[in-house]
């Protein structure tokens, strides 16, 4: 099973590149993480949100592969523990389809994008940049991967 983030964003520092890799690292290989980062839309003086929006969703949509789960992250989705995180796991894992999680650029993610998301996932009532998003998402997939095989990461 893949894990597949689908991310609009720039290069991140080395540091977020160095966590994402050491987290991804540690999973294993029948369970990859994989990140696709997608360029962000041309910003400009007069450049309106939700054009933006439109454009950085159409690009997301293209790298979606035909047979996956989406998992949208979106600040007014579900908030789940790592347990429930867990689960979610365990349920992709049994499905047998591999799973895109989609996260959007600064201005959020398009209409289209939510409504082709079969769950809407919140990391966090918070606003989080998203260097930090990437590596709390990969930490957090990795923390749930450890509740699934019972691994002593996790102290809940």
């Amino acid at each position: 099973m893949r894990l597949r983030v689908i991310t609009v964003g720039g290069k991140m520092p080395g540091w977020v590149a160095a966590a994402v890799a050491e987290y991804g690292k540690r999973l294993p290989r029948e369970l990859r993480l994989e990140w696709r980062e997608l360029p962000l839309a041309r910003r400009g003086r007069d450049s309106q949100a939700a054009a933006l929006r439109a454009r950085e969703g159409e690009q997301i949509l293209k790298a979606i592969p035909a047979g996956d789960r989406v998992i949208a992250l979106d600040v007014e989705g579900e908030s789940w523990s790592t347990p429930q995180l867990a689960a979610q796991l365990e349920d992709w894992q049994m499905s047998g389809a591999s799973v895109s999680l989609l996260v959007g650029g600064p201005d959020g993610l398009a209409a289209e994008c939510l409504a082709m998301a079969e769950r809407h996932w919140s990391l966090s009532a918070l606003t989080l940049p998203h260097p930090l998003v990437r590596v709390l998402l990969a930490e957090q997939l990795y923390r749930a991967w450890t509740i699934t095989v019972k691994h002593p990461y996790h102290r809940g």
